[in-house]
């Protein structure tokens, strides 16, 4: 038996984050597939996924994940060692963090205030593009780190979530840099071998989509 567990969903990007981690350090882990009309006790318990259970002790929270993942097994690090730059990577990661709210207003609204939600989105995107990322093939440098796992749900759901919803926001024509990181990005081998069947993923986000249409239409 595994001392490290993973709970996660297939489709979840969060899940997706402990995953990438967890390949990138040649951690053993196993990896439980939760199902979510019969999810397990320890979903129960916390209420979202991914849950990480390391020697018996569950962790929940992606990003925490992530940091403790960091700490207990150092190899192959996700953080610069140097003080300052690696508080300008948590910086960047919680940057993403305080700027969901922005990207669920695009993704669960239509119309202007859709429109409105793209502009601000937009405007979130080149912060970082433009401060993160500047002229670095990765946010890390020359490999991936901690934040380009927490941003790594562009490359794949965003890129989805914009046919789903008829969006373009993260094109070469408007963020050339940040574009160029999305493309950097997807052919990591760790994250190539590591994502969700992109027919799959369409499927799954038309649904999600269709089900918050029904709820407004049924709420108004």
């Amino acid at each position: 038996m595994k001392e490290a567990k993973l709970h996660g969903f297939w489709g979840s990007p969060f899940s997706h984050r402990v995953i990438w981690a967890l390949k990138l350090k040649g951690v053993e882990y196993e990896y439980i597939e939760e199902n979510f009309p019969n999810k397990s006790e320890l979903l129960f318990v916390y209420k979202k996924i991914p849950v990480f259970v390391h020697g018996g002790k569950p962790i929940a929270e992606s990003l925490v994940i992530l940091e403790y993942i960091e700490e207990i097994w150092p190899q192959n690090p996700l953080l610069p060692t140097d003080a300052y730059e690696k508080a300008i990577a948590r910086f960047w990661v919680k940057y993403g963090v305080e700027k969901a709210s922005t990207f669920h207003s695009l993704f669960q609204t239509t119309g202007e205030e859709q429109d409105k939600a793209g502009k601000e989105f937009l405007e979130v995107l080149k912060v970082l593009e433009e401060q993160g990322l500047g002229d670095k093939m990765f946010f890390g440098g020359d490999a991936i780190n901690l934040v380009d796992i927490a941003h790594g749900w562009l490359p794949h759901w965003f890129e989805t979530i914009q046919e789903v919803i008829g969006i373009k926001l993260l094109e070469p024509t408007t963020l050339p840099r940040l574009y160029a990181w999305f493309n950097n990005f997807k052919e990591v081998t760790v994250i190539k071998e590591n994502v969700p069947d992109p027919q799959k993923l369409l499927v799954y986000i038309k649904n999600s989509r269709e089900k918050l249409d029904a709820n407004q239409l049924n709420n108004n």
